[in-house]
């Protein structure tokens, strides 16, 4: 599979929310907002809340500031109304991006999008312009460290969780699976002794593309501008970063 970049991808991303952790616990609000409002507020009975509040908690947002996301969504509270958009367009270079935002001003959020776009030679184009690039997946990644399994011994156990695909580098095992049994691998892992420094569904690109540097530096600052923006939640491409 083309997951081969999507640690690095995580990594940089993880490493710029570090640097900005107000702004990752108001898009992590905004993600249990929605997640509860649609799918009620208990983790038990919901899984895509349960992956949100398990996310929200491994980048240290206090429960309180989870509860209350959890609380307006389905209490009788005033608040934003947020609504689910996804742009899809080109940066430099033909590379493919889709951008998920949680906005509660559409006009705001389309002219911050389209202007991050057009700043770096990229482009927004119509629905459905480059999402066919990439496939929804269940994504786990497990740290090697500490692990005395080697990547056959590793391979079995995701087979037998019921995973699709393992990919393995120096740092990590990722493996991918299928959206709809995303839950039950996690849980499967989980209960084998696993633990994940990640795990989300996300949209994967089947090929990736290189860019040569000064292109890749305006593609640097696309996804800065972008993932910088309070209403983007996630960015997706198909840049195979170095």
């Amino acid at each position: 599979m083309a997951g081969h970049s999507k640690w690095k991808n995580i990594q940089r991303r993880k490493n710029a929310q570090d640097a900005k952790r107000g702004k990752v616990f108001m898009k992590f609000a905004k993600e249990l907002y929605v997640a509860a409002k649609s799918g009620g507020g208990d983790p038990a009975t919901n899984a895509a809340l349960r992956l949100v509040i398990d996310k929200a908690k491994e980048a240290n947002m206090p429960n309180d500031n989870i509860q209350r996301a959890i609380n307006k969504a389905t209490g009788n509270t005033d608040g934003a109304h947020y609504e689910e958009i996804i742009y899809e367009g080109y940066g430099p270079g033909g590379v493919a991006v889709m951008v998920s935002c949680l906005t509660d001003n559409k006009n705001r959020t389309a002219s911050n999008v389209r202007l991050a776009f057009s700043k770096n030679s990229g482009n927004l184009g119509e629905s459905g312009c480059v999402s066919y690039l990439f496939d929804r997946k269940g994504y786990l990644a497990i740290s090697r460290e500490g692990l005395d399994l080697d990547e056959d011994e590793m391979l079995l156990q995701v087979i037998e969780a019921g995973g699709e695909e393992l990919e393995t580098s120096d740092e990590v095992f990722e493996i991918f699976t299928d959206q709809e049994s995303f839950f039950t691998v996690k849980e499967n892992l989980s209960q084998a002794g696993f633990t994940f420094v990640e795990a989300e569904i996300t949209m994967v690109p089947q090929t990736y593309t290189k860019l040569p540097e000064e292109q890749a530096a305006k593609m640097e600052k696309m996804l800065d501008m972008l993932e910088d923006d309070d209403d983007v939640q996630d960015v997706y491409h198909n840049f195979e970063e170095e």
